[in-house]
Parts: structure tokens; C-alpha cells; sequence
């Protein structure tokens, strides 16, 4: 199945274009899904019809959902409870009642993610479209299940499940009580379900679209998107420059100066980017008829993996060069600390931890450079590791 995830700059449209790209999708005859994430109904209002919890058939091969985060908080929440039932007798904790839970910040995203899994696991259509929240929103989105699960293998390791069968002797030996199997359980039930939205997201059949409006605040909001998405491996297959003004608008009139500066902003983005246009239709679109008349993009073809090579330099210079492609950073906005066998790379307001290739966890590192979007990283090999040549 194919994945299109479109975000964007807040107010750009990507809610519309997400609509747009569905409907074209599915009128050229494939069976397609569009998944919105808003707590309002802005999917359905650009579609002109109701969006909710259940699937709703749109039109031929057109299906809208939108994910209750509610109801899937009260549900982990409640199965959660039944899980701790003993230590909450235990403690003399009163439980909660489904009818006076709120969902907590973050449950939207958590919504959305498994909304994702299910979709692409259950393979009822031949593309998913996902209205992503705003690209600063998006970006943390895609990075939780990744952060998530590093934070599980850090607190429950994997490997420590090996003693389940010794931990009530461990524990009177320790005098401390140790983790209970529920806890284990769950930590690898979790892990599961993260790495299948982990994997939904970083499947080369997936690709991430970015709408913006062309003008100054849209272009800085691209460059921020593209470097966030560069951290995570991931780039755009397509620029959508969403509400394009007519350029035959007269030289007295005061559209000449938006038309002007969208104008330099297009000719910077085709430099870079895969542009496409979407005309400004002159009023919020609204219904299918509209959405058709925006001629949005179909689906592209599947973009070739990001890759972070490491070279081997070790004749000539000695060193092991990582190359970390990071399209628009800023040298002076640029952090690396190692760690153990990971490195904390802090790009501006993004920050990833990525385990290191088995080759460079030997080494040290030997120092870095910005160069034309491109980070190398200089690792130099730790004698006291180092395989010892004869």
C-alpha cells in the first residue's frame, strides 16, 4: 500500500490538499483512505461531508476517517486499570470511571499513530492519505514511536526478560522487589505496536508532501520542515505551493506585490524541491466539485530511500567519515555529543539519538563539518578496539 503523509505550515491548506489528493486519487480508480487527525472536522468540511470515529464512504473508492482520541485514551486507560487491578487493591486506589476521563495532551498524536498501523496493516486500500497535524507537530509525531521505543529498551531491556523465571528468587535474594512478567509484557507488547507505525513510516512506499503558501513566512516554514524531516531520514517527494495568485494581475493593482513575492519564492523552491501549483480558487474550497478544480498531485513515485553512508578514509586520512545529510542547517544551530554507542545530533530545534554503525562504535570522533547540507562526521579508530593489523 502506498502512504502519503501531508503536513505543513498551520493555515496553508494541507487539510484541503490532503482532501483534494484523496479525491483525485480515487476518482482515477484507486481504493483510497484519507485520514484526518484535527479534533474539529476540518476533513469533513473540505470533503462536504461528516467525518468521525467510523469510516465514512465519501464516494466510490473514497473513504474518510477521524480517529477518536477519546475514546482510545478511556480504552488504554481502562485496560490499563484491569492490568494493575491487584496493585490497586493493594493500595486502596479507587479506580476511574470511563465518563470522567479527558483525554491528556498527546493522546491526538497517540491516536493518529495507531490509526496509521491499523490502516496500513488491515491492506482494505491501495493508498492511505494522512492529514498530518501542523510540520512542527508533524515532525514530533513522527519521531515518537521511534523516542518511544528507545525509552522502553533504556527502562525494561529485552534482554533482562531472560531471568523471568528467576525473579521471585532474585528478589528475596535482593531483598527489593523486582519488575513484575506484567510489566515485561506490556513493554513488549508496546514495543510492537510502535515498531509497526515505525515501520509504516520509514517504508519506501511512503512518502512526505509539504503544502505552504509561497511567500517569506511559507519559505521559512519549508526550510525548518525539510531540515526536521532530513534529521529523521525522511525528505519531501513533493512542494505543493498551496492558493497561487493569477500572474496576469494588473501592475496597479495591490495583488502586484504578493504576486511578486511569490514569484521569487516559487523560483527559490524550484531549485530545490519537486514543486507543483495549486491555483488560488478565490474563496475556501469546499465539496468535491471544488476539491476537483484544485487538480491536486496524484501519487509520485517511490522515493529512494535517505541514505547516511559511511566512507572508509582510513589509508589516506586515517578516519571513518559518516555523511548526515541535513538540507538548510545552519553551522552555529548544529550540536554532536556522543554516547555510548549513540550520537545526539541537534539540528536547530530538532534533535535525534541514532545507534552508531557497528564500525564507528570503535572509534572516537575525530571532529565534524557543515558543508553545502551535508554533515560529516570524522571518527578515528580507538587503538584499544581497534582490530590489530599484522
Amino acid at each position: 500500500m502506498r502512504t502519503i503523509l501531508i503536513t505543513g505550515p498551520g493555515g496553508s491548506g494541507r487539510t484541503t490538499v490532503a482532501a483534494a489528493t484523496a479525491l483525485a486519487a480515487a476518482r482515477a480508480g484507486t481504493r483510497t483512505l484519507v485520514l484526518g487527525g484535527d479534533r474539529d472536522d476540518t476533513l469533513g468540511a473540505a470533503l462536504g461531508v461528516s467525518t468521525g470515529p467510523a469510516p465514512t464512504l465519501v464516494e466510490p473508492n473514497l473513504t474518510a476517517w477521524r480517529p477518536d482520541p477519546a475514546q482510545g485514551f478511556r480504552d488504554d486507560l481502562a485496560a490499563l486499570q484491569d492490568r494493575a487491578s491487584s496493585v490497586l487493591d493493594l493500595l486502596g486506589a479507587a479506580r476511574l470511571d470511563p465518563e470522567e476521563l479527558t483525554p491528556l495532551p498527546g493522546a491526538e498524536e497517540l491516536a493518529l499513530l495507531r490509526a496509521l498501523r491499523d490502516a496500513a496493516l488491515a491492506e482494505a486500500h491501495d493508498l492511505l492519505v494522512v492529514d498530518l497535524p501542523p510540520a512542527p507537530r508533524a515532525l514530533a509525531l513522527l519521531a515518537l514511536p521511534e523516542e518511544l521505543r528507545r525509552y522502553l529498551r533504556r527502562l525494561l531491556p529485552p534482554e533482562r526478560q531472560a531471568a523471568r523465571a528467576l525473579r521471585p528468587v532474585l528478589g528475596r535474594l535482593a531483598g527489593v522487589p523486582l519488575p513484575a512478567e506484567g510489566l515485561y509484557e506490556a513493554a513488549a507488547r508496546w514495543d510492537l505496536e510502535l515498531a509497526a507505525a515505525e515501520a509504516v513510516v520509514a517504508d519506501r512506499n511512503t512518502v512526505v508532501r509539504l503544502v505552504a503558501e509561497p511567500g517569506p513566512a511559507g519559505a521559512d516554514a519549508v526550510r525548518a520542515a525539510t531540515l526536521g524531516l532530513a534529521l529523521r531520514g525522511l525528505r519531501p517527494d513533493l512542494l505543493i505551493a498551496n492558493r497561487v495568485l493569477p500572474e496576469d494581475a494588473p501592475a496597479d493593482s495591490w495583488l502586484a506585490g504578493p504576486v511578486a513575492q511569490q514569484r521569487k519564492t516559487l523560483e527559490e523552491w524550484q531549485g530545490a524541491y519537486d514543486v507543483r501549483t495549486v491555483a488560488h480558487l478565490g474563496r475556501d474550497p469546499r465539496g468535491a466539485d471544488d476539491l476537483a478544480a484544485l487538480d491536486a498531485p496524484g501519487v509520485s513515485p517511490a522515493a529512494s530511500p535517505v541514505e547516511w553512508p559511511v566512507t572508509d578514509r582510513l589509508a589516506g586520512d586515517g578516519v571513518l567519515v559518516w555523511h548526515i545529510p541535513l538540507p538548510g542547517a545552519i553551522r552555529d544551530d548544529l550540536d554532536l555529543v556522543r554516547r555510548g554507542d549513540e550520537l545526539v545530533v541537534a539540528a536547530g530545534p530538532f534533535r535525534r539519538i541514532v545507534p552508531l554503525p557497528s564500525a564507528l562504535r570503535r572509534c572516537t570522533v575525530d571532529g565534524a563539518a557543515l558543508r553545502e547540507g551535508e554533515l560529516s562526521v570524522r571518527f578515528a579508530p580507538d587503538p584499544q578496539l581497534w582490530p590489530r593489523t599484522r
